[in-house]
């Protein structure tokens, strides 16, 4: 590792990191002057029923802790990628090699990342109001146009009809490899409901983006980890305020945009950088699909054995059920995650 191959990718995360520790104080005297949380605590669980187990653990925690603190990641991600484009253009000798906004390898990201955001916003905003929010099947619908977008470009700018397999070459999969792309994304933002216990989602993604910059950055596609390493202290400017007692949630305007984002940085290191991003993605986020499975296993129990696997799903939630006390739900799963983390960028750079 060269020293400036170095400074491009510490570079973005430390900028990152330090512009969301110094946006956040603003943000939030703005999100509790004007009380930017749900009115009225409660869920609804998944078949449609009030989420009595949840209702009972979180009852005190969901009034009076504002939403929108995706808004951390997704802004100072942007105001460093802005800066240093600009830093680059006006001082090419000094800053042209730490920008990493570029047509080939950034654009579809950042461009997901944004939309998710901004349409995860407006349901933060509804959620405040008082509002139910944007219905399920509606941000389903959201998420799965943008990943068909995505798919299309990979698809048919970028000729990628293929996922690598790990040890055993590349699966073809032809026009396929869009309905691929989509059930991937999906299947991602299903994971973001890991954003339920103060610190949680902030560190499991932390992990996760690090270690796509790791990998990226082997493969030589040093804008793709530039950008992974500033989502990265994006994420950890956001933990340092979110460890209990959190200041805010991630919420939606969080979780959807990095899914999106996450999804097509997975794809990206994949065939086109000659590597295995999507293979080793259930093993990087194994936390995101523990998080999707528990829900799942949980609805086909109670619907084919009339009771419930677990106490509550997802399964995070569930060891809370069993007592276990939240900061120790989250720091083993920061554990479990670093571990993932590792092993995955280990088989994805077999």
């Amino acid at each position: 590792m060269t020293t400036i191959e170095a400074l491009r990718i510490f570079t973005p995360a430390t900028v990152t990191f330090l512009i969301g520790i110094g946006i956040t104080p603003i943000l939030t005297h703005f999100l509790y002057a004007y009380k930017m949380w749900k009115p009225k605590a409660g869920k609804v669980a998944l078949d449609g029923t009030p989420a009595e187990t949840f209702n009972r653990l979180h009852e005190t925690k969901e009034v009076g802790t504002p939403r929108f603190g995706g808004i951390v990641v997704w802004m100072s991600v942007l105001i460093t990628a802005t800066l240093l484009s600009l830093l680059g253009a006006f001082y090419p000798e000094a800053f042209g090699q730490l920008a990493f906004i570029s047509r080939n390898q950034t654009w579809v990201p950042l461009v997901a990342f944004i939309a998710g955001a901004l349409v995860g916003l407006f349901d933060d905003l509804f959620e405040v109001q008082g509002k139910r929010g944007l219905r399920l099947r509606v941000r389903l619908l959201f998420v799965a146009s943008v990943a068909l977008l995505c798919a299309w470009w990979f698809y048919a700018k970028l000729g990628v009809t293929a996922i690598s397999i790990p040890f055993d070459g590349q699966l073809s999969l032809g026009i396929w490899f869009i309905p691929c792309f989509i059930l991937v994304a999906l299947f991602v933002y299903a994971g973001g409901v890991i954003d339920g216990i103060d610190g949680l989602a902030g560190g499991v993604f932390s992990s996760i983006f690090a270690a796509y910059a790791g990998i990226a950055f082997f493969q030589h596609q040093m804008d793709i980890a530039a950008l992974c390493a500033a989502v990265t202290g994006g994420t950890l400017a956001f933990l340092w305020f979110n460890i209990p007692p959190a200041r805010f949630y991630l919420s939606e305007t969080g979780t959807m945009g990095l899914s999106l984002l996450l999804t097509a940085v997975a794809f990206l290191t994949d065939t086109l950088g000659g590597g295995k991003g999507v293979a080793v993605l259930p093993i990087i986020a194994l936390p995101l699909v523990a998080t999707v499975a528990s829900n799942i296993l949980q609805v086909l129990w109670k619907k084919l054995l009339k009771r419930k696997l677990l106490r509550i799903a997802p399964l995070h939630h569930h060891f809370e059920a069993l007592g276990w006390p939240p900061y120790k739900v989250t720091m083993r799963y920061w554990i479990v995650g670093v571990l993932c983390a590792i092993i995955g960028m280990s088989v994805a750079l077999v």
